[in-house]
Formats: C-alpha cells, structure tokens, sequence
C-alpha cells in the first residue's frame, strides 16, 4: 500500500498544518525538551531538541512506521530476504560486519576473504610485500568510482591522521586524466601498489584508469610479468579481473548481495585497513556492527536510525522541505557530505514504488553539504537570510585531538551557534539585519573520531536510508539511472573519435561536431 494511503500519514498531514503556524522557537522553550528528544545509541547522541516536532508528532511517525511494516522489513533485511526486487538479490552487507558466529552460511566466504585481505594488509605495512624489484610499497593507488571509492577515501581521510603513514593512500576516481596524472607524478612504479575496485570489473571509469595505470607501469618496468606485484582487485568477475593480469590469488572476491555504496565493510575497505591496520577496520566493523545491533532490537522510540529516518520524512515530505544540508564540524569528516549524496540520493532517488506505480510523493530530497566553519564564510548566508527552506544535520565530535587545543572549543562553539541562529534568528528593525530563524536541525554527537564512531555513524546512515525507503515503499537498492548514463556514453565516445552521428538528437549531433573540430585553445600571459 502506497503510504499516504496509511492512517499515520493522514494524521500527520493534518498535525503539520496546525504546527506550522506556531513559531519553532517555543517548542524549545519547554524544560524538558532536550531530554525527551535526544537519544544515544552505539556510543552517539542524536538530539532532535531543534527540530519542529513535538511528542505527537513522533508519535504519529513511529505509527507510519509500523503501519508500513518496517519491524517486519528491518527482520527481513538481516534474514537476507530478496529486498533488491528488481535486481533479485538480498541485502546483506550487515553480515560483512558481523562475528562470524553471527553470520552462518556466510561466515566461511566471508572469513576466507577477510583473512586474505589481512595478510595483504600486514604484509604491506611490514614491508614484507616487495615489488618487482625486491622494494618495499610505499605507495598504493585505489581505482574505483561511487560506492568503491567514496566510502574508502572518507575512512582513510578521517583515520589516517599520521604525517608518517606508511604507505601513502592515493585515490583515482574521475575519468579526467588530469586525477590520474597528479597521483602518478609523485609515485615510483618499483613500489606503489594499485587496487582496481569495481564489482563487475567493466565499470567504464574504473576501466580505463586502471588501464592507464597499467600502461604507466608498463612503460617503465617493461616486464608484464611485474603486475603480479604491484596490481590487485576487489571484484565480483574474476575472471575479467585475470584477463587484466592480475594473478588470481590477488582478486578479492565481492558477492551480489553486498552493493556498491554498502560494501566499505568488504574488501572494498583494503585501503582503509591499509591505512590504519588490521586492528583499526575490525574497531570500524565493530562499531558498525553495534550500530546494526541497536537498529534490530532498539525500540521504536529510542531506536537512532529509525528516528533520523522519520524525522527526515516529516521535514520532506509534511513540513514541505526539498533540500538537506550535512554539516560536518570536523576537518577529518570533510568527505561525509559526499560520501552521503552518493547513499541516499543514489539510493532513495526513486519515482515509482515497489510494484512500478509512481510515487504521488516526494522520495529524497536533494542532499548537499560542507564543512564547518569553512561554510559559514560561503553558503551559510543563504541559509540564515534566504528564501529557501532546509533542513539540517549538524556532525560533531564531543573530543578531537588538536595540536592547537583552543580551536577544538571554538569549532563546536560555532556549531553549537549557527544551529541556534537557525532556529531562533535574530529580529532587527532594519530589514537588511533581520535573520527569521525558524529552521529545524539535527546534531549528531561522537564521542570522537576513531574507527569504532565512524563505523557506528556511517552504518546509522545506511539504516536511515533502508528505513526511509520501507516508508516510501522504494527500491533503496538498485541505481537504473545511473545505468542509463553510462550505456549512452559509449556510442557518442565512439562519434566523438569520427563514426557517424546520424541518429543522434540535434542538439548532442552539434555539440559533438563542434567538439571534433577541436579549437585553438587561448593563453595567457
């Protein structure tokens, strides 16, 4: 049944339309709010304090949530049902994450792939692994895009904090060259690593770095029989992965039930193990893994990743909100706003439900963000004066360590600011000063930046988009759009490089003929 058929949704509707009319700032004017509207789980606190919501209105949402079945869904989704519908596969990347003694039948696949990647992973770090020429690795290269990539680049980034790191983490994703080139110029093929990741192996971006990576390489150690030593793979098509040259004992496995954008857990995470040690992943699958614990068994009321899920639903779908900002108060959570356009846009950006019908409703919203305070001196104008509504998620860390300690109290006193200004406002006479408040906002709290509270705040995330799309009734687990792209690609590369466009809609017919007439470029100075 479509939601807005349900009771809840009804009631909520109507619930909407009266607390519109009451200014935010009152709700937060009760004692108790902050208490009855934070919640902790897995070591985080989710405060919706700020929020426009009241005990009512939650309550209504927990009842769309059952009414949409979503205890029944959320016990699916870990029994490894077929949720991908359109695709026929489970969704099982809670199981990459779970003790073995959790996971049977599949604790044998996965430990047999864990424990390869480990003894990479040791062995690379120790300088054990030597290159062709008996070197060690100082440097590895990840080639990936979207799910193989992002997630990977935001774990090295936020955990890989020593100025000594051994090896360096490089990562390509962007079919540009000039991405590839600017990680290359500073490697030595004698000891540089390549990871080419990418499930079906055939993925295009993917494919033609790694292609050129191999020719870089090939042209300055002219032995194909030294890619054994310097390339492997994390790929569901070993075969197409060998056919590469890479030796087969180098080819981690991926298996259809572990999307692109859920697979950080699998050996798509090598770079990060890599990056922070053996020890430092299973600390992140840990904390991932208690944040999966909590969403089963939490109850409805304390549950985080249900309630970040209803709370955006509210916001998008009765408070008529279109676009989310992630506001990440953490120079080593710079990469989160990406790394979460790409899960639940690309998830959640759907326009049917699950039996093909279309959607009378809104599904994502358009997910966008930055990092604090640099935000504050760029977008943050149009939030506090302009005329669009949003809504907010403000991440920050209770502790950090700082080699400058004073700034760590001032960047969670601008955090702690601009969501206050959001809400509240400021009322001056002169128009040009007046700031209306009025926006309702998120804060999320870790304790710290350590692989256990990233694995628990990147896995609430992945809760909160499974369960928006129960609600939504949607397929939070195929990307068809994506798909689209990518095959019209490749007729207008082959017209780019002289076939005929006969075919081709005039507008892209002119644009390529006046892209192969190549002009002069101009210079400068």
């Amino acid at each position: 049944m479509n939601p807005e058929r349900t009771g809840a949704w009804k009631a909520l509707g109507r619930l909407a339309t009266d607390l519109i009319a009451h200014p935010l700032e009152n709700l937060l004017a009760e004692p108790e709010r902050f208490k009855r509207f934070s919640f902790g789980g897995a070591g985080l606190l989710l405060d919706l304090s700020r929020q426009r919501m009241t005990s009512e209105v939650l309550s209504q949402l927990i009842a769309l949530a059952a009414e949409r079945q979503l205890p029944e869904q959320r016990e699916a989704l870990f029994e490894g049902a077929r949720l991908n519908t359109t695709e026929r596969r489970s969704v099982l990347h809670t199981a990459l994450r779970a003790p073995p003694a959790e996971r049977p039948p599949l604790a044998a696949v996965v430990e047999t792939v864990n424990q390869r990647t480990a003894t990479v992973v040791d062995a690379v770090r120790s300088g054990h692994w030597r290159g062709y020429s008996n070197r060690a690795i100082t440097d590895v290269v990840h080639i990936g895009i979207g799910g193989s990539h992002l997630g990977p680049e935001l774990a090295v980034d936020a955990l890989n904090i020593s100025s000594h790191a051994t090896p360096r983490i490089h990562f390509v994703a962007n079919i540009d060259g000039l991405n590839l080139h600017r990680v290359l110029r500073n490697c030595d093929p004698e000891r540089t690593l390549f990871i080419i990741a990418s499930k079906s192996f055939s993925t295009l971006e993917t494919r033609v770095n790694a292609t050129s990576a191999q020719h870089w390489f090939l042209e300055r150690v002219n032995d194909r029989a030294a890619i054994a030593r310097h390339f492997v793979a994390v790929s569901s098509n070993v075969a197409a992965a060998t056919a590469f040259g890479i030796a087969p004992e180098n080819v981690f496995e991926l298996w259809d039930w572990v999307g692109g954008r859920f697979s950080l857990w699998s050996a798509v995470g090598l770079p990060v193990a890599l990056a922070i040690g053996n020890d430092g992943f299973s600390r992140m699958l840990a904390g991932a893994h208690e944040m999966d614990v909590h969403f089963r068994h939490a109850p409805a009321e304390a549950n985080l990743p249900l309630l970040l899920a209803l709370t955006g639903i509210w916001n998008s779908n009765f408070l008529g909100i279109g676009n989310h900002a992630v506001l990440a108060y953490s120079e080593r959570l710079r990469l989160l706003p990406d790394y979460l356009q790409q899960l639940e846009m690309e998830s959640n950006g759907k326009r049917v439900h699950m039996d093909g019908t279309s959607a009378a409703i809104h599904t994502a919203p358009i997910l966008w963000g930055g990092r604090g305070s640099n935000g504050q001196h760029a977008f943050h104008q149009l939030l506090h004066q302009g005329t669009r509504s949003f809504s907010a998620d403000f991440i920050i860390s209770a502790s950090e360590p700082q080699s400058f300690p004073d700034h760590q109290e001032w960047l969670l006193a601008n955090a702690l600011a601009q969501g206050q200004a959001m809400l509240l406002g400021h009322r001056d006479s002169d128009p040009h000063r007046d700031v209306p408040g009025a926006h309702g906002t998120t804060t999320v709290v870790l304790p710290d930046i350590s692989p256990f509270s990233l694995g628990a705040l990147l896995a609430l995330y992945e809760h909160k988009v499974f369960c928006q799309g129960v609600i939504w009734d949607i397929n939070s687990f195929d990307q068809w759009g994506v798909e689209l792209g990518k095959r019209l690609a490749v007729p207008i590369h082959q017209q780019l490089g002289g076939q005929s466009t006969l075919g081709q809609d005039a507008s892209t017919r002119g644009l390529i003929s006046r892209l192969r007439s190549k002009p002069e470029q101009t210079t400068t100075g």
